[in-house]
């Protein structure tokens, strides 16, 4: 069975880049389709029909013919433009964290419903939340739920015994928390605390608005940073470019 010439989805922009004169090519990530690229022609033309509608993180829905190499938008409509990101540089850098997250752990034209609608969650908490690194730990987590690489919080990777509350290991490499017994074994190891272990687990077992029943230290913030943080680069292999702008402008606040 042909294919349709053309088809409609929604989406959310999570990616933009520049292609000959005034072309862009847009990537997508949609609720039924998984992630897309798509050229928008003529978007960077001051008389584009397309210019506002395919902006960074708005969720829009779009008409694209299928095309040789790259499939054409020849529609768009904003469905919601998030413009409450666009007016807090710290919001937006964020933003860009979570889009960046999301098209480095997943594939072209896979399915992902689940993670379509956390990342439309995570969004819209984005514009009117207070406790915003929070919020990408619990983001993080569920994310990581959704493409298959969900930490172990509860039983010793190693030993599979259950861990108790005491000061554990974290690993990487291993992918979850060790005991203490286990943990000596690993020379790539991180402690984590009992409170951050606790504070990981509240955020894995229950769905992603959760976070903002809890409130927690800037130190105990930072350990839970630093142990996601090191988990996803040994995924990925590679540090995240907006990782790194969000410690710069921390850096600057200070």
């Amino acid at each position: 069975m042909r294919a349709e010439r053309v088809y409609k989805t929604e989406g959310v922009v999570l990616k933009r880049s520049d292609v000959g004169e005034a072309d862009k090519i847009i990537t997508l990530y949609t609720p039924y389709l998984g992630k897309i690229r798509a050229v928008a022609k003529g978007v960077r033309r001051p008389t584009s029909k397309l210019g506002g509608h395919v902006e960074l993180f708005t969720q829009t829905q779009v008409l694209i013919a299928r095309g040789r190499n790259l499939d054409v938008i020849t529609q768009a409509e904003t469905r919601r433009s998030f413009i409450e990101i666009r007016d807090d540089l710290r919001r937006l850098s964020y933003a860009y964290y979570l889009a960046e997250l999301v098209d480095r752990f997943t594939e072209e034209h896979i399915e992902n419903t689940p993670l379509y609608q956390l990342l439309l969650a995570a969004l819209s908490a984005l514009g009117g939340g207070r406790d915003l690194d929070l919020e990408l730990r619990a983001f993080e987590l569920h994310l990581l739920r959704l493409v298959g690489y969900q930490p172990q919080l509860f039983h010793c990777v190693v030993c599979s015994r259950p861990l108790e509350p005491v000061v554990n290991a974290f690993s990487a490499a291993a992918g979850g928390v060790l005991c203490p017994r286990c943990g000596l074994g690993e020379p790539l190891r991180r402690e984590v605390s009992l409170d951050a272990l606790k504070v990981l687990r509240f955020l894995q077992t229950n769905d992603f608005a959760a976070f903002t029943r809890l409130r927690v230290s800037p130190t105990l913030n930072e350990e839970l940073e630093a142990l996601l943080g090191e988990y996803i680069r040994y995924l990925l292999e590679r540090n995240l470019k907006s990782a790194e702008f969000l410690q710069t402008l921390r850096r600057q606040r200070l």
